[in-house]
């Protein structure tokens, strides 16, 4: 979706912007209509480390072709809540999805499939949807979506909020990091590249992978995210893309201290 130089750790810094264009009418019909839950989700931080929850795979049911069979902004919207889960041998490790993007394909400027552009490196973007997109940054950071319904269509994951296996996640950030100063917990997976080193998603391994068949990397249904804990505002890092900059296309739960950067406009 975002370019190679866009998609980075995360950042920390807030946004500001100012005269946030909206989609009109015709666009919010066609890519996505929002859906209202009744369930409030469940905070489980404190002082910057999270306590693992004790629900783990048996407590919520994996997710089938039908969620993903839609629009791409609905299903950004959608996936804010669900349990991205990724098995290495016997070990689960698992993050509930706070943040995400959405590229809606042939018309949008900032995504990968703008103007229909298919190539071997992009192809999961026309895969049918629930397919991983998993591509290469600066050869050393990956990043992961998920194809949507839509023609080059599919959403980014940008944070994670960590659930099962934290102390893996450490390890594995720990490997992938220069840094030899152990993280907090809230900042282990508050970035797209963060959250790929700390559940191993590489594009060697895991793009084009059919979420709903895999056996080592799905996802699962949550805590339902009720539409006013929903913050929508423009993506980021994305000003190549002109007038598509401002389009709210980035979805992210209010106030849950895994996001990677807090909107501020």
């Amino acid at each position: 979706m975002v370019g190679e130089k866009h998609c980075l750790l995360g950042q920390k810094r807030p946004i500001s912007r100012q005269n946030v264009a909206t989609l009109n009418a015709d666009e919010k019909s066609k890519y996505f209509k929002a859906d209202e839950a009744s369930d409030s989700p469940k905070t489980t931080s404190h002082n910057g480390n999270l306590q693992t929850e004790s629900v783990t795979s048996t407590g919520y049911e994996r997710l089938g072709h039908s969620f993903f069979q839609v629009p791409c902004a609905k299903l950004a919207m959608a996936l804010l809540g669900k349990r991205l889960v990724r098995k290495i041998g016997s070990q689960r490790i698992s993050g509930k999805i706070v943040e995400t993007e959405g590229y809606l394909g042939h018309e949008d400027k900032a995504a990968h499939s703008y103007q229909g552009k298919r190539t071997e490196r992009n192809e999961a973007m026309f895969m049918h949807p629930g397919t991983a997109y998993v591509y290469n940054i600066y050869g050393m950071y990956c990043c992961f979506n998920i194809s949507s319904a839509g023609e080059g269509c599919a959403v980014l994951v940008r944070a994670l909020e960590p659930i099962e296996g934290i102390s893996t996640m450490h390890e594995n950030r720990e490997k992938s990091s220069k840094s030899q100063k152990k993280q907090k917990d809230v900042n282990m997976t508050n970035g797209p590249s963060k959250l790929c080193q700390a559940l191993q998603i590489t594009k060697d391994k895991c793009n084009k992978m059919d979420l709903v068949s895999s056996d080592e990397l799905w996802l699962e249904d949550g805590d339902a995210v009720p539409s006013e804990k929903i913050v929508q505002c423009p993506r980021i890092n994305i000003g190549y893309a002109e007038e598509w900059q401002e389009k709210p296309l980035r979805f992210y739960v209010k106030d849950n201290r895994c996001v990677s950067v807090q909107y501020k406009g």
